[in-house]
């Protein structure tokens, strides 16, 4: 089985922990695997999902305050859940796009290994304050984009990595402050996991800008410019600050489009 095969099977894997052992798998056996010229059909619903959260409209999700036990359960479900839909956003960039480079499809299927990565972490870690994965409700907007952009390399590049996902590298060091003021062992160790998770979403993103900038080189675009094009066709969410500019430089962004996020 290829590379894009191998991706496309644990795309379409619904239950979490047999995904979480597909990803790794592939992504160990990475070097010896060949890389096809025409994505494969997919033979099952993509992607596969486990039968529960249920997913509801994010108006309906409930917020809760992380200094209630509860509350710390939901959020880290909740980021639970983000975690696992980014396996399934880098896996379908792994075997979805024709006419990729093979450092394209290999560079997303080491993402995809590093969200299973911090999708364990938080999956062990929820079983520690009484929740498992699925036990609440979560929303769907992560994948809803995915959809969106299914047809258009170039628009997944711009509104998956470098839009929907960097938004998280604004968000993790105000969810680590709240965390600390929590000052449990349980909020401790979620302090912890994030520390990880924006260490490796830096780069996920900068695989996001590297690979949309690659495109607009190809096709003669420029980048700054065609970003706004697609955020207005495809109805992206709208970024408001405070930014994380430290994170976001690591990742790729220049001074300009750093410059453009503030108007």
């Amino acid at each position: 089985m290829e590379l894009r095969q191998r991706a496309l099977q644990a795309l379409c894997t619904p239950e979490p922990e047999a995904k979480v052992a597909a990803v790794l798998a592939a992504s160990a056996a990475v070097a010896s695997l060949a890389v096809e010229p025409a994505a494969p059909v997919p033979a099952a619903a993509v992607p596969g999902r486990p039968p529960r959260p249920e997913l509801i409209h994010p108006a309906r999700v409930p917020r809760r305050s992380p200094f209630k036990p509860e509350g710390l359960a939901a959020l880290l479900h909740a980021i639970a859940h983000i975690e696992f839909n980014a396996i399934n956003l880098a896996l379908d960039a792994a075997w979805r796009f024709d006419g990729m480079p093979r450092e394209f499809h290999t560079d997303w299927l080491r993402v995809a290994a590093e969200e299973a990565y911090h999708f364990s972490l938080l999956r062990e870690h929820l079983q520690t304050v009484g929740v498992a994965y699925g036990d609440l409700p979560a929303h769907d907007n992560l994948w809803a984009m995915c959809e969106k952009t299914r047809h258009d390399v170039v628009a997944r590049m711009a509104l998956v990595p470098r839009t929907l996902e960097a938004r998280g590298l604004d968000a993790t060091p105000q969810i680590q402050d709240k965390l600390r003021k929590v000052g449990t062992p349980a909020a401790g160790r979620a302090v912890e996991i994030l520390d990880i998770i924006l260490r490796d979403e830096i780069g996920h993103v900068a695989v996001g800008n590297h690979w949309y900038r690659w495109l607009c080189e190809r096709d003669g675009l420029d980048p700054v410019a065609h970003y706004r094009v697609l955020s207005e066709r495809h109805d992206a969410p709208r970024l408001y600050p405070p930014f994380n500019e430290a994170a976001r430089r690591k990742a790729g962004f220049t001074d300009e489009e750093l410059a453009r996020m503030l108007t």
